[in-house]
């Protein structure tokens, strides 16, 4: 006989979850084609058919990262665990770590580093502001022994876009190697990891790349792998440790744990859309829609948080508008569009909404839904509001792109 003591307290069955149009700062819209994928049937993690679809995994994001690197690989676990991968593998106890702080994810990065026994040396710029490379040369001349640079190449909590390649030319010239955040990037700005020579770098599946989360893409340069191996304290995790996963992603395929083989599926999945796309058609379409976007808030009166300069497309941080109940607009827009937006972030938290339009989710439909839910809420809780002008200023713009695409194609 059963125990009532261990029984729900309400009656529970199979659990069905609303169709939501997710334009938050992640996650983004699942592609149905990588929805279905992971419905095929489960194989075993050291299955010959599935390690052979590692491989084209495996391809797939040196093609979506720009890099030759051999280990480039997806990590079992969300965004927040490729970054720990990066610090617990390359941070040795003393280590000095230039970190560059200008949102809530640099300063995870200071975390990591102080857990690994190593030294942060925190630059910090504003929110909303990208990295600013001087400070990070002044850093370096007044600490000459700095082993890595650390930074947020797009900043998630902002939509502020940094420098990559010039931070990471500092570097190189400095001797230092770089940890590069990408997890709004990869996929929907340009990432070049080669070319920029990052050592190693880490984004997320469910961004950009339009994956359910859970996986965290990593790619890691030659002399990340040397450093590794000369380690001469252990790293601090097992599960992360590269000297054991290099087994399981490597040739050899040893056992190192059970890999969430249907996750793998859709994120094969995932990266065969982006390559039939083209990185560049993909960079292009977040910058197109993120115009239209624009286009129609201006119509509010919003301003954005971050100069046109150093913007995200996929990833738009907007000022609330004046007398407009920030938490009631988003409540209504769930409640009644089935859209969701994104909250401010610590200094910004109840100051701005985070507008996402990563990877399936960046689409003419959704800018279209969203500012004429804004125009009807607004209009509702008594904002003035020009009824069908923000959509007609979205229109202008795709219209005007369709033109110079034709123009370019004709010339």
């Amino acid at each position: 006989m059963t125990s009532t003591a261990f029984s729900p307290t309400k009656k529970i069955s199979t659990f069905y979850p609303p169709q939501r149009t997710l334009m938050g700062p992640g996650p983004s819209d699942t592609h149905p084609r990588v929805l279905s994928a992971m419905a095929r049937p489960t194989l075993g993690h050291l299955d010959p058919v599935f390690t052979d679809m590692m491989e084209e995994l495996k391809s797939l994001l040196r093609y979506a990262f720009q890099t030759t690197n051999l280990m480039t690989f997806p990590v079992s676990g969300p965004g927040s665990v490729g970054m720990e991968m990066c610090f617990v593998n390359m941070v040795s106890p003393g280590d000095k770590v230039i970190v560059c702080r200008n949102g809530v994810f640099g300063s995870r990065m200071i975390e990591n580093v102080q857990r690994c026994g190593g030294v942060a040396v925190v630059v910090d710029d504003n929110w909303g502001e990208p990295v600013d490379p001087q400070k990070v040369e002044d850093a370096l001349k007044q600490n000459p022994d700095t082993k890595i640079i650390a930074f947020v190449h797009a900043e998630t909590s902002t939509g502020a876009l940094s420098d990559a390649k010039t931070l990471c030319e500092i570097a190189q010239r400095y001797n230092c190697m770089t940890i590069v955040d990408a997890v709004t990037s990869l996929g929907g700005s340009p990432l070049l990891v080669d070319e920029w020579k990052i050592d190693a770098i880490y984004s997320g599946s469910q961004k950009c790349l339009s994956c359910p989360p859970g996986l965290s893409p990593v790619s890691f340069s030659d002399r990340v792998i040397e450093l590794v191996k000369n380690r001469k304290t252990k790293v601090q995790s097992w599960f992360m440790d590269l000297n054991l996963v290099l087994g399981y992603w490597g040739e050899t395929r040893t056992y190192h744990h059970t890999a969430p083989t249907n996750a793998l599926y859709s994120l094969h999945e995932a990266l065969v859309i982006l390559y039939e796309e083209g990185l560049e058609h993909s960079w292009a379409r977040h910058q197109r829609n993120h115009e239209a976007l624009k286009a129609g808030l201006e119509t509010f009166g919003t301003k954005y948080l971050v100069d046109e300069e150093y913007r995200l497309p996929q990833l738009n941080s907007v000022y609330i508008p004046d007398g407009v109940d920030e938490k009631e607009v988003r409540r209504r827009l769930l409640a009644e569009y089935n859209l969701e937006i994104g909250a401010g972030l610590g200094d910004f938290a109840g100051k701005i909404w985070r507008f996402g339009l990563m990877g399936y989710s960046s689409k003419i439909d959704n800018v279209m839904l969203c500012l004429n839910a804004l125009e009807t809420v607004f209009s509702d809780m008594g904002k003035k509001v020009d009824i069908g002008s923000a959509q007609a200023a979205a229109h202008k713009v795709y219209e005007e792109n369709a033109l110079n695409a034709v123009s370019v194609r004709t010339s």
